[in-house]
């Protein structure tokens, strides 16, 4: 399976990608612009490795990064650590990944969130995950994205 880069995409015919979703994958010809897509097609070509996620896992961390771009454009305190906890619930019971130990397509999703979370919130808000909340940072730890972006 050979893979198209989105940039090149986005330069060489920007229509294609319609509401400009990222990231992209070509499949036998036609671009994909949709995560959960992709990583279905992904399951029905190469069943092994699973990145199934479990049901009762699928929603762990959709709203970590929804909540946190709105509390960058708010002034008040509601920093979006409740959503953090969640998570470190979540972790507590499970890890080192969401549904166990291993990485499924939430942690696909989750980890690079997670990171522009850190990024953007210390940045812009001088604000870090809370040491308390030590499942989260494990978690952080074991994620390629952080170790490869940072």
């Amino acid at each position: 399976m050979a893979l198209e880069i989105p940039v090149k995409v986005i330069v060489g015919a920007p229509t294609i990608l319609g509401d400009w979703k990222a990231p992209v994958v070509k499949f036998d010809g036609k671009w994909v612009p949709d995560s959960d897509v992709i990583v279905g097609i992904l399951e029905e070509k190469y069943p092994e490795p699973s990145f199934v996620t479990p049901p009762q896992f699928s929603s762990v961390g959709s709203k970590i990064f929804r909540t946190f771009v709105s509390f960058v454009k708010r002034k008040d305190s509601n920093d979006g650590t409740d959503h953090t906890n969640m998570l470190e619930v979540c972790m507590v019971t499970q890890g080192p990944y969401v549904a166990g130990e291993k990485v499924t397509a939430v942690d696909l999703s989750l980890a690079p969130n997670l990171y522009h979370v850190v990024v953007a919130l210390g940045h812009f808000k001088n604000w870090t995950i809370p040491e308390s909340l030590t499942h989260v940072h494990n978690y952080i730890k074991v994620s390629g994205c952080f170790r490869q972006c940072m």
